[in-house]
């Protein structure tokens, strides 16, 4: 007769098997290959709620368990600073001395207490029992201790706690309060001109969870035709943009399925459309995106491009992202050519185009609507990193383009040193330029400052914060 296998030591109480919660084991999931990957969520996210659904488990894994998974990895992520200050005060040791699955269970429990409306009693019950499914029992007894303290108070109250007074520390209490990095608070600050109003109400834009943005590549789909699908309402300023205003799965929709349609911020629309209208001197046939990965703006830009007979050369230096330029164009109406190169390394003849743009690489502050966890990864030293490449594109650029041609520089960061810093130092180097004005080329848009430059934000125009300098080559 085999041995039966023995039951864990209780204090008398029978042992009861923890409960398995689909929901919460994958945010788990996802926050973990977050943090021990460096994935971001938007890419590990679907392919878990992917394998979710086609379960045929006793317990369908439906479409409310999907809102809240996702509600509960990008709220985690979003808020992670405040929760973070919140906890440190809830532990008995430094908050780097906590294990990160841990860390991640209670800053899961600490969200459902403190962001959103599911009972307190339930949130703890339900973190500690996820607890003891990923964590066991020992440590699931550490997340019950110090959720029941974190349940003492709401959110508001915990800040008056955690947070210094804006008086005394201006910056760190935005950090605290709006769960962003103080220098990114600082940076933001910088590029905004100052004023309180404004800083408040971008840091609570980037903590809103955004709107899914289609574009309709012109010659293959029309925004009408997409304006046909459910909660879909245009775009505030693109006339190629659709907005699907209760999230939606853009893969169900025919048109992104057949590659007509793309899944696109406005803000990355209005900088393709805004190079496109921009004034020339002499023929518009040859145009050039020189970081075309993962092609976005290449799709939308050839697509323009077919509209008036010119060709669209797509250059990514990275192959990988050369594939996904190379499927954003197959079905292209007119002419293109995809090609994998180093922009600072050009594989074609000086003066070679009429219009070339460069979306450079760049910390990507602008699109923390999207990318949460970014907040989190990016360190000011990174600005050095991305310096020399900058400058090194933007000079290609402005050799590529023929004499009364026109480059579009353009960046998803507003940090004054990957904008306005970078086009200032190239055209010292570069005199025979001017600059562009950008605002009329996007009519209806407001707020747009005082130029030539353009500056979105996602706290005044919906969009990701992208910014654009139009530069005309006159000699």
């Amino acid at each position: 007769m085999s041995e039966q296998p023995r039951r864990p030591r209780t204090s008398g109480k029978p042992y009861r098997r923890p409960k398995k919660d689909p929901v919460r084991i994958l945010a788990f999931e996802a926050l973990r290959a977050v943090d021990e990957r460096d994935a971001y969520a938007n890419l590990v996210l679907p392919p878990l709620l992917r394998k979710a659904r086609e379960n045929e488990g006793p317990e369908k894994f439906d479409a409310r368990d999907a809102a809240l998974a996702t509600e509960l990895v990008y709220g985690t992520l979003r808020w992670q600073g405040t929760y973070d200050a919140v906890i440190a005060t809830c532990v008995d040791r430094p908050l780097g001395d906590v294990d990160p699955p841990v860390l991640d269970v209670l800053s899961l429990g600490a969200h459902q207490l403190l962001g959103t409306r599911i009972p307190t009693h339930a949130a703890v019950s339900a973190t500690v029992e996820l607890a003891r499914v990923v964590l066991g029992d020992g440590r699931a007894k550490f997340v019950n201790a110090v959720l029941r303290k974190i349940a003492q108070d709401d959110l508001d109250g915990w800040l008056e706690r955690v947070a210094p007074p804006y008086a005394e520390d201006p910056e760190d209490n935005l950090a605290i309060v709006h769960s962003h990095p103080r220098w990114v608070v600082s940076a933001l600050w910088d590029s905004l001109g100052g004023g309180r109003a404004g800083i408040e109400e971008l840091l609570r834009a980037d903590n809103e969870r955004p709107e899914v943005t289609l574009v309709a590549r012109p010659g293959r789909a029309t925004a009408e035709e997409l304006l046909g699908e459910d909660a879909a309402v245009p775009g505030r300023w693109s006339p190629y943009a659709v907005r699907l205003t209760e999230g939606g799965e853009p893969g169900a929709i025919e048109a992104v399925r057949d590659g007509r349609a793309g899944v696109q911020d406005e803000g990355s629309q209005l900088v393709a459309i805004a190079l496109a209208n921009a004034p020339l001197d002499g023929p518009d046939r040859r145009w050039l995106d020189g970081c075309a990965g993962p092609g976005g703006k290449a799709a939308l830009l050839g697509a323009l491009a077919a509209q008036r007979g010119a060709l669209l050369l797509a250059s990514e230096k990275q192959p990988h992202r050369a594939g996904l330029v190379a499927n954003a164009l197959d079905g292209n109406p007119g002419p293109y050519q995809v090609i994998t190169a180093d922009g600072t390394r050009p594989a074609w003849r000086p003066g070679s185009f009429d219009r070339v743009l460069v979306d450079v690489p760049c910390t990507g502050l602008g699109a923390l609507r999207r990318r949460p966890e970014a907040r989190w990864r990016r360190r000011p030293d990174d600005l050095e990193g991305f310096a020399p490449l900058q400058r090194g594109l933007l000079r290609t650029a402005l050799e590529s383009v023929r004499v009364g041609g026109v480059v579009g520089y353009a960046t998803c960061s507003p940090h004054l040193a990957e904008t306005r810093a970078v086009v200032a130092d190239v055209l010292k180097q570069i005199p025979d330029t001017d600059l562009v004005d950008a605002r009329p080329l996007l009519p209806g848009v407001p707020d747009l400052g005082d130029g030539p430059d353009v500056q979105l934000w996602p706290h005044l125009h919906g969009t990701d914060a992208m910014y654009l300098a139009l530069i005309r080559r006159t000699g």
